[in-house]
């Protein structure tokens, strides 16, 4: 029998809705219980794919190529469950599903209504594509109280009333704010939030209250007699020194036993040994090196959370504290800026869209190239490699992406068309941009005697895609003949997916995104390999 929880939020946004849902998924799954982690987002966009990083932080992709919110990676680093376009669902998706049935005439010339019919829509996609899961962990985005959750909570509340309140619960998380000048942490925000929930007709079955310092018995049970929950049901949710502690804290503080406790569950206590030990090696690294991040969108650090994620997890792997220094691309096409690279133990350029600080990646490039500095090259950080060798090595100086217009030597361009599974998928410049990458899981094929399929010990990997241009084949032969390899090609041998520089301490691009796999149990072999790159670097400096 699956079990449903519903994690909602209250007082104010950012408060780690995602983070906390991702923790109790890891505490269930240490308990034996298979979990799955879903997320409904209220906003009116099909999905995130086409939104600036500024707004909603980094695109997560599946293995299915759904572009996704960002919580759904850490629901995959906590839980290793792979998510799938099922577990993510927008207003907008929802909205576009219903108005398609009604122009097909499903709905029988019935007036079509956010109630029965949207709310159904959700709850048909809350249900769907489950298995043998114990446990459906959603999460609403958004604040209670906002106009565009409401068709959400009003279908968790009909979907508690259909399935029984033995099959679901509601768990609220709350922000206690503490005023330095009465003294105190004040509870009032989170009766009013839960008021808020009352109002739709939420009572909820469990508080989790953010805070920065211990939350006192008295606050506790005074939250408990004006929020209708049991005491033990108010959960502390304290601010923690590494994410990875985030489980190990709410296991402390009872978070999964009262799950348990209200479900009727009798569990052996979970096994938590493989967090306390990655806790343990990000509190007591061995050593510590410096990783430049040349990017665009710096200013957001959200808009690379699974790459600061992976690159942590690159320094439990060889214990040592990974310090990131974040640069902003466009610094680079000033005078002298590479001086901001020269106490760096490596340099990774990320992915990113657009012309706009593009050329202070291909400096950060010649500098890591030249210097002998590990360089690791993530989808347009690669392109930037590839465009780099070209200018400085082969000797096209024109060489450029046709992603920022009209040029003579086209290295980087528009694919426009490739094979996904047995179907064509064609692009055009001018088509819709949504959803129109290649997208997800693609495999790759590694050249034998490279460094990465030694990094990898495998000659074929399944890495995850975002992304509208390729490496042109056409250039091959003149790039090799200048020294870079191209040692990870698609099976058709048709489009390159890594390149790399034989006789380069470490210098790595690759065209699909591996940090979307990286976990802080099992950490991405590029990056394990690249922060050891970086390791031995520091050793030299």
């Amino acid at each position: 029998m699956t079990r449903f929880i519903f994690i909602t939020g209250g007082v104010v946004s950012s408060l780690g809705k995602g983070l906390a849902s991702a923790a109790l998924g890891a505490c269930l799954q240490a308990r034996g219980f298979k979990v799955r982690l879903r997320k409904l987002d209220p906003y009116l966009n099909v999905d995130p794919g086409t939104m600036s990083p500024y707004q909603h932080g980094e695109v997560y992709v599946t293995d299915d190529g759904a572009e996704t919110d960002l919580d759904l990676g850490h629901y995959e680093r906590f839980t290793g469950v792979a998510s799938r376009k099922s577990d993510n669902i927008t207003t907008g998706r929802i909205y576009s599903d219903v108005i398609a049935r009604e122009r097909r005439g499903d709905y029988l010339g019935a007036t079509v209504q956010v109630i029965p019919h949207v709310t159904n829509a959700i709850k048909d996609f809350v249900k769907s594509d489950i298995t043998d899961e114990d446990f459906i962990l959603c999460e609403i985005g958004g604040t209670v109280g906002d106009i565009e959750s409401l068709p959400f909570l009003e279908a968790i509340r009909q979907l508690a009333n259909e399935l029984g309140r033995e099959r679901t619960m509601f768990i609220h998380l709350t922000l206690l704010p503490y005023i330095p000048s009465a003294g105190e942490l004040k509870t009032k925000p989170t009766q009013h939030s839960v008021k808020e929930l009352l109002s739709v007709g939420i009572q909820p079955d469990l508080l989790m209250c953010r805070s920065d310092r211990e939350i006192p018995e008295g606050e506790r049970k005074k939250i408990a007699l004006f929020c209708n929950v049991r005491g033990e049901a108010v959960i502390p949710a304290l601010d923690v020194d590494t994410i990875y502690q985030v489980p190990i804290s709410y296991h402390e503080q009872g978070l999964d036993r009262e799950v348990c406790r209200h479900f009727g569950i009798e569990s052996a206590e979970p096994n938590l040994d493989r967090w306390v030990n990655i806790v343990d090696r990000v509190r007591q690294p061995e050593g510590e090196v410096t990783i430049a991040v040349v990017g665009k969108y710096t200013s957001l650090l959200d808009s690379y959370k699974s790459l600061a994620e992976a690159l942590t997890h690159g320094g439990i792997a060889n214990n040592v504290r990974v310090r990131l220094n974040w640069i902003d691309s466009q610094i680079f096409e000033q005078e002298d800026a590479v001086q901001h690279l020269e106490p760096c133990h490596g340099i990774l350029v990320p992915g990113g869209f657009g012309e706009r600080g593009a050329f202070g990646k291909v400096e950060a490039v010649r500098f890591a190239r030249e210097r002998r500095v590990p360089y690791f090259g993530i989808c347009f950080g690669m392109q930037m490699a590839v465009i780099e060798t070209a200018r400085n090595l082969a000797g096209i100086s024109g060489a450029s992406s046709t992603e920022f217009g009209p040029c003579d030597e086209p290295v980087v361009g528009l694919m426009t068309e490739w094979l996904k599974g047995n179907a064509l998928e064609k692009r055009s410049q001018s088509g819709d941009l949504g959803g129109t990458l290649r997208l997800g899981a693609y495999d790759c094929d590694l050249k034998a005697g490279s460094r990465v399929r030694e990094i990898y010990g495998s000659e074929r990997i399944s890495e995850r895609h975002r992304h509208r241009y390729e490496v042109n084949m056409d250039y091959r032969d003149r790039l090799e003949a200048a020294g870079l390899s191209f040692s990870g090609l698609s099976p058709d041998g048709v489009l390159p997916e890594i390149v790399e520089f034989p006789d380069h301490p470490w210098f790595i691009g690759v065209q699909f995104h591996p940090e979307l796999k990286s976990k802080p149990f099992d950490p991405h072999p590029l990056f394990t390999s690249f922060i050891e790159a970086a390791v031995r670097q520091s050793r030299l400096v």
